[in-house]
């Protein structure tokens, strides 16, 4: 078997490279920004818009006091012309922790079915009027009180009066803790809005408005908790059409086409050679200068060996000599060190604009997650071997853009 070719090994590196940046970058935004997560189309053939892969759950029902529990936190589930103050006197907790915890006020009102993440577990004691009793009742208290009570209003010797006591608090049976899966509860930060979060777990929005009591314009706040619904576990696999194999009955199907004959000759064919495969760009990167107004400067001084080509190549290719330093291309943090497959690694600088800067095949990596890095800061070295280059690439969010317009 002929051994494997320069040119595939790259390719194979290309494809592996290529994802594990996608998955780095999912991280990254799902970790530190509200980015619009739309991927469909974006990875291969992979589409994250298939109904059945998207089906999920209803929202369970809530119990006499609105309430649905799960094993590590409960939510309340609001009722028609509720206020914030409200629920929080339903389930016995504090108005002011109640709203403080969701980002509202005691007076807001809300929609029927729109859900409150609450603070802590509710109790299982509530007196009629909202307040809640953490402990035991102290029946020998409330005896003593009676008899002493008796004893100074007693008009006569032996006679019976009657005390008015105070009234128990209802015990209520503690909540059905629901079975399966949690919900992941999401905290929604500045800048999020229901589809980004609904791209972010792959559910569809209109269950993520139904299982949070949403309102027709879909609109949330800062600070708000959201249930991401749950995946139906029990909706049918959808083959793909490549996986579709058809039976047919033996001698039946595909007629098989006539061998050639071994005493005729065999027709002329007009052979051509084949095209040779374009020459790579020969691409001088210039030399830095103090003045330069680009957006961006170049990672690494040597020949830019493969240009953009969306899908395909999502950034550039600048070959140098091997141990060159590599450098910023712009200030900004360190969001993520990584590496592919092949234990190549991977960074990935956060900027002001949203904008991601991706530098793959370095060696010697000389910052950490979370630094400040400046324009030009050198932050790797290229690796040795005939592979030395760095393959650089612009992100805006998870779609990747052409590097060549920030650094001319």
């Amino acid at each position: 078997m002929p051994m494997t070719s320069t040119r595939t090994r790259r390719t194979i590196g290309k494809l592996t490279r290529s994802t594990a940046i996608l998955s780095v970058l999912i991280l990254v935004a799902a970790c530190e920004g509200p980015l619009d997560y739309d991927m469909r189309g974006q990875i291969g053939a992979f589409n994250t818009s298939n109904a059945a892969q998207n089906a999920t759950t209803g929202r369970p029902d809530a119990d006499e006091r609105g309430l649905i529990t799960y094993p590590n936190y409960q939510v309340a589930v609001a009722r028609r012309g509720d206020t914030v103050s409200d629920i929080a006197t339903r389930v016995g907790l504090p108005v002011d922790e109640v709203a403080r915890f969701n980002g509202v006020q005691p007076g807001d009102k809300l929609r029927p079915g729109e859900v409150l993440a609450l603070p802590r577990r509710a109790p299982d004691q509530v007196i009629s009027n909202g307040e809640t009793n953490p402990g035991s009742i102290d029946i020998e208290s409330l005896a003593g009180s009676a008899i002493d009570g008796a004893a100074t209003t007693s008009p006569n010797p032996g006679s019976v009066t009657t005390t008015q006591l105070q009234p128990a608090p209802a015990r209520i049976e503690p909540p059905a803790v629901q079975d399966g899966p949690e919900p992941v509860r999401h905290k929604v930060e500045r800048g999020e809005t229901a589809y980004t979060i609904s791209r972010l777990y792959q559910v569809p929005v209109k269950a993520l408005v139904e299982w949070n009591g949403l309102g027709s314009d879909f609109a949330i706040r800062e600070g708000q908790y959201l249930l991401i619904p749950l995946k139906d576990q029990s909706a049918p696999a959808v083959a793909s059409p490549a996986a579709v194999t058809t039976v047919t009955v033996p001698g039946q199907g595909t007629t098989t086409p006539t061998p050639p004959s071994s005493t005729k000759p065999l027709p002329q064919e007009d052979v051509t050679a084949i095209a040779e495969a374009p020459a790579l760009p020969d691409v001088e990167v210039p030399q830095p200068t103090r003045n330069s107004q680009a957006a961006m400067g170049y990672p690494v001084q040597g020949k830019i060996i493969r240009t953009y080509s969306k899908g395909k190549n999502d950034g550039i290719d600048i070959a140098a000599a091997a141990g060159s330093p590599v450098r910023a291309a712009r200030s900004g943090t360190v969001a993520a060190i990584t590496a592919d497959s092949n234990k190549v690694p991977i960074i990935v600088i956060r900027h002001d604009d949203k904008l991601l800067t991706v530098y793959a095949n370095v060696d010697n990596i000389a910052i950490k997650k979370g630094d400040k890095v400046s324009r030009g800061q050198t932050i790797a070295t290229l690796r040795s071997g005939d592979d030395a280059y760095v393959h650089f690439e612009v992100r805006d969010g998870f779609d990747s853009v052409d590097p060549l317009p920030y650094l001319q």
